[in-house]
């Protein structure tokens, strides 16, 4: 191993991202859509300034220069910071009245620093106060609540820290809004959750548009037909005798009846203005179908032959009249004659296709409906929310019209449930949204060890607002920013106490959502923001829990911290004997942990841990090995997470779960086994995403051994066997996996090359060179 890996950010995936966001602008039709395209552009092309320049320094958990760790930060995507501050907002209409009666002398250089120090007067201290006793107020970003706390430790005469605060505010009181939206707000109780809350559902509701072709569909239906059925009239009415129709003989098709233009009814000429009046006000408004336009349709030789007949057919030549017969035949063979039973039955199925509501329309109402209920807020409950359309919306939908159940699932975004009911729904479907919403419960679980009401709602919604912000690319062991860090709750961290309820609510909440995060996504890992969330949860239960966090492998500095060790010792001790130690050959004694230990980057690391990664590697070394240091990386991250079951045992082991895993082993091996052989199903059109694939199966096939593993070898010979059936349809490139599961099951072991018996392999997921389970 490399004693000091160097590790340099590169500018390339920022330029990367810069030129898809702008080909996506040149090439998209949808102004929207352009829109954000052009935004995301600005966004990349202000990450690579900063660069360039220097005031960015990516890596770093202080990116910015001259910036505290604590300011929240826009982050783009892959953790790249843009250099804007999100507290440095444009001044609110309110903020702006609020200003006009600030005296001409009141202190601050800019607007904005104005403002704060105002706060921090008799006046604003007084707002402020009152906005906390009765919780109308709003914090989106975190540094909105700092002057609320410079307020509560006034009032409360802890004036030393609140001095200290706002000293360590006062640089940044020019720039940052460190005041809330003085607004009513709908705060969550913990009891229930939200994934979004009514304004963001609504709006989504509102941009809801008729797709195009469906669009011109509807318009013909509406619009053309019925004129191009007066103007099939007017022509027909000219018609001395049988009307015109296509006859189809074995010498091919001929157009049989007599001829147009013979015959003027007295009222025609009459009829013909008022067709191509009503004509151009249409064409003026309605521009979405062109089926009256083509020049070679039926619609257009009839019209422009109308336009040329002012009282009769002398300005029409002889093929000109040819024509208007051959139309004539074409529709009333296809749809017969105006006035027909059958012309008729084609136009009242059409009409009635017309009439039908449109998805869009259905989402006015929905959006309407949501008008009702505050807009940070959520739903009770979907009932009348999802009922047909009534007499009330009948200025946006026929009434009686069901509302699309797709519509009805965008709503339930807005519900406001318990997590496992949202989780039943189907609202919240993976690990990353359990970590969106687990913040609602987790902040009034945090905030339950203060007794001021008052400060504990600040504490929370401040919490809510902080998991908000998007994590930082970082390099060399750094961390995240963690809450307590920032200075206004570091300076009321002092008034939490410990409560004995407090913790063990935290502990039932931490045991609730790691049985239901294990028993709706078995398959998947634990995200990032959802192993910081349980973290959170430990900590307040006054557990010490070494959980880990799945590492980049781009940006890995080749060693661990020491948390990787001690979960790995816990894996190790819990699952001694089992199939998983045995399949992935865990170590069963780890020597003395201290004598390992040493400081990187002013960080405690575990050389042992790394060094038996780094062998444990050299298995997904294949025959052409010539992978790349990313790939290298990647093999020796997926032994970290083998090692340590990626946090599986740990939870398992600290929580006592262990009777319920055993219970639900069978059905959650059964579901991500499964899982693993959909996965490779799918179309792989690259070979990078074919990689991809087979990474993210061999990730989930982890997961089934580690639940099967607390089965008997009865229900582990079962699995294998309906794994064998199912995994059929991936052919040969796979009978190695299944083979190798199988003879460990069976009581064998796999060499240091990962094989076993005859065919059997150990699935990895991380390859440097090709991978055997790829297809050619």
């Amino acid at each position: 191993m490399p004693e000091e890996p160097q590790l340099t950010a590169s500018s390339a995936y920022a330029v990367g991202q810069l030129r898809q966001a702008v080909e996506r602008a040149l090439a998209a039709d949808d102004a929207r859509v352009r829109r954000r395209a052009i935004a995301r552009a600005e966004t990349w092309r202000s990450v690579l300034d900063g660069i360039a320049t220097g005031r960015l320094e990516v890596g770093s958990r202080t990116p910015v220069a001259d910036t505290p760790a604590w300011v929240t930060l826009e982050v783009a995507h892959g953790g790249f910071a843009t250099g804007r501050f999100l507290a440095e907002a444009p001044l609110t209409d309110d903020e702006l009245e609020r200003l006009r009666n600030l005296p001409d002398d009141a202190p601050g250089e800019t607007d904005r620093e104005r403002l704060n120090l105002w706060y921090l007067g008799d006046d604003g201290l007084a707002e402020s106060r009152h906005a906390l006793r009765t919780g109308r107020y709003r914090v989106d970003v975190p540094e909105e609540s700092a002057l609320l706390v410079v307020g509560w430790l006034l009032d409360h005469d802890h004036v030393a820290p609140a001095l200290d605060l706002v000293a360590e505010l006062r640089p940044l009181m020019h720039r940052l809004r460190f005041t809330p939206r003085f607004e009513p707000v709908s705060a969550p109780s913990g009891a229930v959750v939200r994934l979004q809350p009514v304004s963001e559902v609504r709006d989504s509701l509102r941009q809801a548009t008729v797709r195009p072709p469906i669009a011109a569909m509807l318009e013909t239906l509406r619009v053309w037909n019925p004129l191009y059925d007066r103007l099939v009239e007017l022509w027909c009415d000219t018609v001395e005798g049988a009307l015109p129709a296509v006859h189809n003989n074995t010498a091919g098709t001929s157009i049989a009846g007599d001829w147009p233009c013979r015959v003027w009814p007295a009222d025609w000429a009459e009829r013909r203005l008022q067709w191509l009046s009503d004509y151009r006000a249409a064409a003026e408004v309605h521009r979405l179908s062109d089926s009256h336009r083509h020049p070679k349709s039926n619609f257009a030789r009839l019209r422009g032959a109308l336009e040329r007949c002012p009282e009769d057919s002398s300005a029409l030549s002889g093929r000109d009249v040819g024509w208007i017969r051959r139309a004539l035949a074409n529709t009333i063979s296809a749809h017969g004659a105006p006035g027909s039973e059958v012309r008729a039955a084609l136009r009242t199925t059409q009409a009635a296709v017309a009439a039908r509501p449109t998805h869009a329309a259905l989402a006015q109402v929905l959006s309407a409906r949501l008008d009702r209920y505050p807009g940070d807020g959520g739903l009770p409950s979907l009932a009348p929310i999802e009922a047909d359309v009534a007499e009330d919306d009948a200025s946006l939908a026929p009434p009686g019209w069901p509302i699309p159940t797709q519509l009805v699932a965008k709503t339930e975004r807005a519900l406001e449930a318990p997590v496992g009911e949202l989780v039943e729904r189907g609202v919240i479907g993976s690990g990353e949204v359990l970590a969106r919403v687990l913040p609602q419960v987790t902040s009034q679980l945090l905030a339950a060890n203060i007794a001021d009401a008052a400060l504990a709602s600040a504490y929370a919604r401040t919490y809510g607002a902080f998991r908000r912000r998007r994590s930082l690319l970082l390099l060399n062991l750094e961390h995240q920013v963690r809450f307590e860090e920032l200075p206004w709750i570091a300076a009321v961290s002092p008034f939490r106490e410990r409560r004995a309820e407090a913790a063990r609510a935290a502990e039932q909440s931490l045991r609730e959502t790691t049985v239901l995060a294990l028993g709706s996504f078995p398959q998947a890992i634990l995200p990032n923001p959802l192993t910081r969330e349980l973290g959170a949860l430990a900590t307040q239960a006054g557990l010490r829990l070494p959980l880990v966090e799945e590492v980049a492998a781009d940006i890995f500095m080749g060693t661990f911290t020491t948390k990787w060790r001690d979960a790995a010792t816990i894996a190790s001790r819990l699952l001694d004997g089992t199939l998983y130690a045995r399949y992935y050959d865990l170590p069963r004694d780890w020597p003395d942990v201290e004598r390992r230990r040493r400081k990187r980057w002013g960080k405690g690391t575990a050389d042992d841990f790394a060094e038996l990664c780094v062998r444990r590697s050299q298995e997904a070394t294949s025959e052409q090995a010539s992978g790349s240091r990313v790939a290298a990386n990647g093999a020796v991250l997926e032994q970290s997470q083998i090692l340590t079951t990626h946090n599986l045992a740990v939870l398992v082991d600290a929580l006592g779960l262990t009777d319920r895993v055993r219970e639900a082993g069978p059905e959650l091996a059964e579901r991500a086994l499964a899982w693993s052989v959909r996965r490779l199903t799918q179309p792989a059109p690259t070979w990078v995403s074919g990689l991809q694939a087979i990474k993210n199966a061999a990730y989930c096939w982890r997961q089934g051994i580690f639940f099967l593993s607390f089965c008997d070898q009865a229900a582990q010979l079962e699995a294998v066997g309906r794994l064998r059936d199912r995994a059929a349809v991936l052919g040969p490139r796979f009978v190695p996996a299944v083979e190798g599961l199988a003879a460990i099951v069976a009581g064998e072991r796999f060499d240091q090359a990962g094989r076993v018996a005859v065919n059997g392999r150990r699935l990895l997921g991380w390859s440097v060179g090709p991978h055997w389970a790829q297809r050619d």
